[in-house]
């Protein structure tokens, strides 16, 4: 395939990843929306809805809790699915195994040349904890394994603890030298923008999906508490 073929490609495939996105923020608006329901009879998934005695509870509007739930259920497998389908699109955009893309211009990284790769580069960060249902937690993420991506390749859940950061959108281990003051920053910077976070996890590389944004019901943009990382 020509140059300017595979860049069509890419294209194509990043702005078939973007519809998709778009689909998961529409859906999640609509979940968020049927949670409140569900948070202003003070009840969540699992709350019995009848007393000891069989009568519904007095403080809770049943009907509407009930319906709330079984959109929720609805609204969940969907989101699965289209999770599954980001997924699927990003791996034609983001390949561990390929050197690194160019940002502004020039290449990415500090002293990393063109033809160099991810699988060479040392991880600058690492991953302490990542809360339940948080951005964080929630990005989809691709596995690579050495010098390629996997044959078969594995949709994953988000960042995970132990996780080693090798790339942070734009950001590697020589530009965010001193500290991680670079990473708080692009991450407020980059709010409800998707940008690619390189980690290794066990033996591979994981490209992860991220996506910082603030509601999701806890601290932060993303969730998760990174450290310096120090071999």
């Amino acid at each position: 395939m020509s140059s300017s073929g595979a860049e069509n490609g890419a294209t194509g495939a990043r702005e078939h990843a973007l519809k998709l996105m778009e689909r998961k923020d529409l859906l999640q608006a609509e979940l968020d929306t049927q949670m409140a329901i569900l948070a202003a009879n003070g009840a969540n998934m699992n709350t019995a809805l009848v007393d000891g005695q069989g009568f519904p509870v007095a403080n809770i509007d049943v009907y509407a809790v009930r319906l709330a739930r079984v959109r929720i259920i609805e609204l969940r497998n969907d989101m699965k699915g289209l999770m599954d389908d980001i997924g699927r699109a990003l791996e034609g955009i983001y390949d561990p195994s390929k050197p690194l893309p160019r940002v502004n211009g020039t290449d990415a990284g500090d002293g990393a040349g063109p033809s160099q790769r991810l699988e060479e580069m040392d991880p600058f960060a690492k991953v302490t904890g990542v809360a339940p249902g948080s951005p964080a937690a929630e990005a989809v993420s691709t596995r690579g394994s050495g010098t390629r991506l996997d044959d078969t390749r594995h949709i994953l859940q988000g960042l995970q603890r132990e996780d080693l950061v090798v790339r942070f959108g734009a950001l590697m281990g020589g530009s965010v030298a001193g500290g991680l003051g670079s990473v708080a920053a692009y991450v407020s910077e980059h709010e409800e923008q998707t940008f690619p976070v390189v980690v290794r996890r066990g033996t591979g590389q994981v490209v992860v999906s991220l996506t910082p944004r603030s509601g999701w019901g806890g601290r932060g943009l993303l969730g998760c508490h990174i450290v310096p990382y120090v071999p």
